[in-house]
Order: structure tokens, then sequence, then C-alpha cells
């Protein structure tokens, strides 16, 4: 159980799209439409403090990470609060906040010592990310262990 950091200001637009009262089946729709597996997944949503808070099982930590990253990459959301358990326990990855002027190549090279990596960190952003042109400042990113 842990508390994420997010850019508030940045991410897709999901909540202002939720109808009144209605924003924690925003966020569940969200994650459906990026087709994240997960069980029993609960999700609330605190405007005042700008907080995503998510329960549930996911399949695996790789499910966890990016279920957590899909609902703090949205705007509007500071903080996930999460309790989520993953059934099948893998190493964990880091996270890594976009800055202004940054790419997947230069993100590589910083983490793996090798630009040419950066498909790496691509691949475990799936299906968050489409493009490995498409990053923003802001953004948090998975970054597997080598």
């Amino acid at each position: 159980m842990g508390i994420l950091d997010f850019v508030k200001s940045a991410g897709e637009k999901v909540l202002g799209a939720a109808t009144a009262g209605n924003t924690a089946g925003a966020l569940l729709d969200h994650l459906k439409s990026k087709g994240l597996k997960s069980t029993d997944v609960m999700v609330e949503y605190d405007p005042a403090r700008a907080t995503v808070k998510v329960s549930g099982k996911t399949s695996s930590q790789a499910d966890k990470e990016k279920l957590l990253l899909a609902l703090g990459n949205v705007e509007g959301v500071e903080k996930v609060d999460e309790d989520l358990v993953a059934e099948q326990a893998d190493t964990a990855a880091s996270f890594y906040t976009v800055k202004k002027g940054d790419t997947l190549s230069a993100i590589a090279k910083a983490h793996y010592g090798k630009a040419g990596a950066y498909m790496k960190i691509f691949e475990a952003n799936q299906p968050l990310l489409k493009d490995p042109d498409k990053i923003y400042p802001g953004q948090v990113l998975r970054i597997p262990t080598t």
C-alpha cells in the first residue's frame, strides 16, 4: 500500500468528460479503454484532495504499475493512494516523471547507459503509450529493471 505523486496539470482529460458525480465511473472506463486487466478494482476520486484511491487485485506487478500510471496520468489527479495486490509478485519497476525536452532515448541512456534501449521503456508502458515519440512533461513512466 502506498501513495504515488503525479503532476496534477498534466495528463489525459478524463475527469472533465465525467458526468456529474460519476468521476469514479469515468476512471474505471478509462482503465477499461486501456485494456488493463484487474479483478474487483474499486476506484474513488476526491476532487478536494485531487486524489484517487484504488484497491483490488491485478494479475501481475507490471499490470498493477500500469493501472496506477493510467489513473495518475490523468489531468486533475495529483496522488494515487493504492491498496492493490499483485497475484504474481515480480520485481517492481521504478518510476520517472518526464521533464521538458526529454525523449525516451535520453531517458533510456540515463537509466540503462544506452539510448537504443528506449524500446524497453516504450514496451513497459504499453498500452499507455501509443508512440515512442509522444511523451509529455509531467507524465510518469515505468522504468523496468535491466
